[in-house]
């Protein structure tokens, strides 16, 4: 009996159909684990732990440990169930968990429950299940300290939980959830001496790590965009646009410290590209300017935000991490003292009232 050839259109087809049914089942245990993770968690938490007796509750996760392993096997260690305890510890409400468990692996959860910051767990959870990061990629983006270098992070509690919110049951992503500073381009590779056609040329030849670090929904548009004015030629570095804010985005480099005709530089690209570039679906574009040290004092009073100007410095040698950790430490405390002057008293952030209505 000879072979019937199939033809490979119906041969894919079922391919792709098998495939998918794979992943879909795939999801789906992934999240049933996850619910059965975090219940089990609530289960010694509330019905043995009780949130007290600490000894006690070691020795009572050793026995349980102990008994589910003879009976079911693998995977119910001491330390397994010791996380599942922290799983609903760190996330209590279950609606939750239920929310995220289809996006977020057990090994994702069990990177963010170790963040003790919650602002800072919500925007790695949130942040996660939009852009679909793997484990490996969030271990990457905790470890650059991500969070801290938004612009969000520099934001009052108040202003970063709205902002959070918004994300999680709208799936919309603001400018300071994207902006950053510093941006880190270390994997330029570039020496002690270098000018801003070698760091210019440097973005461009690892544009795929760039993009990584501008953040989600980049895509590159134009080298040296030209503007033609009134006969003058002027040129924008770097032009982008952002899917998920719907601008186009204006980069200009710039090797020293900041100064402040870049604003009215900036200003004029922004207005040509809001006049002869926008499409009527998009908002009004956005500037970044780039540089290697910054006044902040004298991008306050200049007032760039407003102008819809993003100025941040750019690392090109990356320091120790405590180093940065520190100065972006100091930078998130400056910038919530600025928007909360009493906050220099030493209260408690939480019982003053915040830069919240200077900024609605």
């Amino acid at each position: 009996m000879s072979k019937l050839n199939i033809e490979p259109e119906l041969f894919s087809d079922i391919q792709t159909l098998i495939t998918q049914a794979k992943q879909q089942a795939a999801v789906a245990v992934n999240a049933s684990l996850t619910m059965l993770y975090w219940q089990i968690g609530q289960r010694i938490h509330q019905a043995v732990l009780k949130g007290e007796r600490a000894e006690y509750g070691k020795q009572v996760i050793a026995n349980l440990s102990e008994q589910l392993t003879h009976d079911l096997g693998k995977g119910w260690g001491k330390r397994n169930l010791q996380y599942m305890v922290q799983f609903y510890e760190t996330f209590p409400e279950q609606q939750i968990v239920h929310a995220l468990r289809a996006k977020l692996s057990w090994t994702h959860f069990k990177q963010l429950i170790h963040l003790k910051d919650p602002l800072q767990r919500e925007f790695y959870a949130q942040m996660c299940a939009l852009e679909g990061w793997s484990a490996r990629t969030l271990d990457d983006r905790i470890n650059s300290m991500l969070f801290e270098r938004t612009a969000l992070s520099k934001k009052p509690q108040e202003l970063i939980k709205l902002e959070l919110q918004k994300l999680a049951t709208q799936q919309s992503v603001s400018a300071p959830l994207l902006l950053k500073d510093p941006y880190v381009l270390d994997f330029l590779g570039l020496n002690d001496h270098y000018l801003e056609k070698d760091l210019e040329d440097a973005i461009l030849r690892e544009l795929e790590q760039f993009l990584l670090e501008l953040g989600a929904g980049f895509s590159f548009i134009a080298r040296q965009k030209r503007i033609q004015l009134d006969g003058d030629d002027f040129y924008i570095d770097l032009l982008f646009y952002n899917r998920q804010l719907k601008r186009l985005v204006a980069i200009d480099l710039k090797l020293g410290k900041f100064k402040p005709h870049y604003k009215g530089q900036m200003e004029l690209y922004l207005r040509w590209l809001d006049k002869h570039e926008r499409q009527a679906d998009e908002q009004a574009p956005l500037g970044i300017i780039l540089c290697a040290q910054k006044n902040q004092e004298q991008i306050e009073l200049l007032e760039m935000d407003e102008a819809g100007i993003h100025v941040a410095e750019y690392l090109a040698v990356l320091p120790k991490r405590e180093i940065l950790h520190q100065r972006l430490q100091d930078a998130i405390n400056s910038a919530k003292n600025r928007y909360n002057p009493t906050l220099l008293d030493g209260s408690d952030p939480e019982s003053s009232q915040s830069g919240l209505d200077r900024n609605k």
